[in-house]
């Protein structure tokens, strides 16, 4: 929450607990120590702007009924030097009160003197926290998961930043293991193809069959020639990789700039291969007898960790029984280790390098792998609740109400160079991050290109285009802005002005409880309650009004809205519009 409404609030608590001690002292209420209270916003405006249950709280303690502990209360409250104007007593003990028109004019000086800081804070405590997402494997074009992810990741790493966390974006390339093998026997495969023909070679079912995998050897086969078609497998195999991998890893850096995605570190898989650390944590779970080998293969003892873990948080015998948890191999049976060894290698690595916690944005198919990362770290000396895992419903495309599943120009399944080709980057960002990561999400190509009130993110931008013209108009007719005093912005005291105010008093507040739920969507929801708000008010209260200071006042309510949509929409790196073609209604 913002500074001024902590101020607010910390007034309040003292206030009702300075009355306590008067009725104490006046015989009153018994010595008797008090229980703990909530302060809340009460759901329905007309019972104050703030509300209390103290009453109810401490009826236990007092031997008293909470309406005539409420009545004791606010006979002694004293709100003098407060924001506070006054207090009632509501049903059978509520204390509400209600705001001094000046804290509304403090809030909207607050806004004003923060810019585009306003929102931020210190919540975190600057903890570092690694957020890992995306990740897609570079062996062919990226998917809708890869599209929801991405802006999901990204906009979650931009709140927890607002929040005062230290963040830091990582991208994790599959880069070695089964996935590579089988890419490299694809791709050597359509490169002999280009030289004997299809026939002459059957491409495996369980292999490759994307037409990127066609595209890189033909780019192959252009520098090379047949140069490598009587060459060792072996040795065909390495170069076609050496040449298609890097180009595959270069790609998807640039569909994630182009998704307006920059990350702090690309990690290679491989080089926990090459430096040892994959070793070293399979070496570490053999050392702590975790490990076993039964028929060729390297096994963890994943039922063993994982049960002790789920006991240590409560869950009993039957319980763990109907889970049935089961091992985990390491090393296959020809000597490659499998993604799981890597994998807990790769979350020990990130520990190393200093981070607090580790959050990572997984398709809702890796349910079942949670669990067993959490106790993999705890068995090589982390701690597996310091990594978070976000699981990501799928997203289904629709168009005209009916599902699409390809692509126009392509024929081909729609992947997220379609999606950013043909909609707009900015509706691409805002829709993905209107629905909980847990909810299955249905994206509208239809309304992601309608530039209309039924966009969302169009609305929004419209509303800040909207402020950014009134105040154009005002400067053509010779009105500058000019800072407003607090008894000038006491003003505004129509109701769609202090629904205005309270909405962007809390804003600071939804980053955090955003950040704290690892749900961005409450921010692009947030911001089209704002400008809805913004668009009530401005039907409402007439801006180039005939009084001056009112109207100066409106003015510094409309930069207020305008600033901190641009903080939104340059915290989710959406385009931050000045003019726009007017709204269809």
């Amino acid at each position: 929450m913002s500074l001024l409404v902590k101020q607010a609030m910390a007034e309040l608590r003292n206030a009702i607990i300075e009355a306590a001690g008067r009725a104490v002292a006046d015989g009153e209420f018994p010595e008797e120590p008090l229980s703990d209270f909530i302060i809340e916003v009460p759901a329905n405006k007309e019972n104050g702007d703030y509300s209390t249950n103290a009453a109810m709280a401490w009826a236990r303690n007092l031997h008293c009924a909470p309406r005539k502990i409420a009545e004791i209360l606010a006979g002694r409250i004293s709100l003098e030097d407060t924001f506070f104007d006054r207090c009632e007593i509501a049903g059978p003990g509520f204390l509400n009160f209600y705001l001094r028109e000046s804290f509304n004019a403090c809030i909207i000086q607050d806004i004003l003197e923060k810019g585009d800081n306003y929102g931020r804070s210190d919540f975190g405590k600057g903890q570092k926290i690694n957020i890992e997402f995306v990740s897609a494997n570079p062996t062919g074009p990226m998917h809708m998961g890869n599209a929801r992810g991405g802006a999901l990741g990204d906009c979650l790493a931009s709140v927890l930043d607002y929040a005062g966390y230290g963040i830091s974006r990582e991208f994790y390339v599959n880069d070695a293991g089964n996935q590579i093998e089988k890419f490299g026997l694809s791709l050597d495969i359509r490169y002999q193809q280009i030289f004997k023909g299809e026939d002459a070679i059957e491409l495996p079912e369980d292999s490759y069959h994307g037409e990127d995998i066609k595209i890189r050897a033909a780019e192959f086969a252009e520098i090379n020639g047949d140069k490598y078609i009587d060459a060792p497998e072996e040795d065909r195999r390495k170069a076609l990789i050496a040449y298609a991998l890097p180009k595959n890893i270069a790609a998807m850096k640039d569909n994630m700039e182009k998704y307006r995605i920059n990350y702090d570190t690309w990690f290679l898989e491989s080089t926990l291969h090459n430096d040892g650390e994959l070793t070293e944590a399979i070496n570490i779970l053999k050392e702590k007898g975790l490990t076993y080998e039964q028929d060729g293969a390297l096994w963890y003892k994943n039922k063993e960790v994982l049960g002790a873990r789920l006991k240590r948080e409560g869950k009993t015998d039957e319980e763990i029984e109907r889970l049935e948890l089961k091992d985990e191999v390491l090393v296959r049976k020809n000597g490659n280790p499998t993604y799981f060894a890597a994998d807990i290698a790769y979350h020990r690595n990130k520990f190393a390098r200093g981070f607090n916690k580790a959050i990572d944005v997984w398709g809702a198919d890796h349910h079942g792998h949670v669990a067993r990362m959490k106790g993999a770290l705890d068995a090589v000396g982390c701690n597996g609740d310091d990594l978070d895992v976000i699981l990501m419903q799928l997203v289904r495309l629709t168009s005209n109400g009916e599902v699409v599943r390809m692509s126009k120009r392509s024929g081909k399944a729609i992947t997220l160079v379609d999606l950013l080709d043909d909609i707009p980057i900015d509706a691409v960002r805002f829709l993905f991050n209107m629905r909980e990561p847990g909810s299955q999400m249905e994206f509208d190509l239809d309304l992601a290109v309608e530039q209309s009130s039924k966009n969302p993110v169009y609305y929004c931008q419209y509303a800040h285009a909207r402020i950014c013209s009134i105040i154009r108009k005002l400067e053509e007719e010779g009105k500058t802005v000019r800072e407003c005093t607090i008894p000038e912005l006491m003003l505004l005291t129509a109701p769609e002005e202090k629904d205005l105010v309270k909405h962007l008093s809390a804003f600071t507040d939804e980053i955090i409880s955003s950040a704290r739920n690892y749900d961005p969507a409450k921010i692009t929801r947030y911001a089209v309650d704002l400008a809805t708000l913004f668009h009530k008010f401005y039907n409402a209260c007439r801006v180039n009004c005939d009084s001056e200071p009112l109207m100066q006042a409106r003015l510094a309510l409309c930069i207020c809205v305008k600033n901190v949509i641009a903080n939104i929409l340059k915290m989710f790196s959406i385009t931050v519009p000045e003019r726009m073609d007017s709204l269809s209604e």
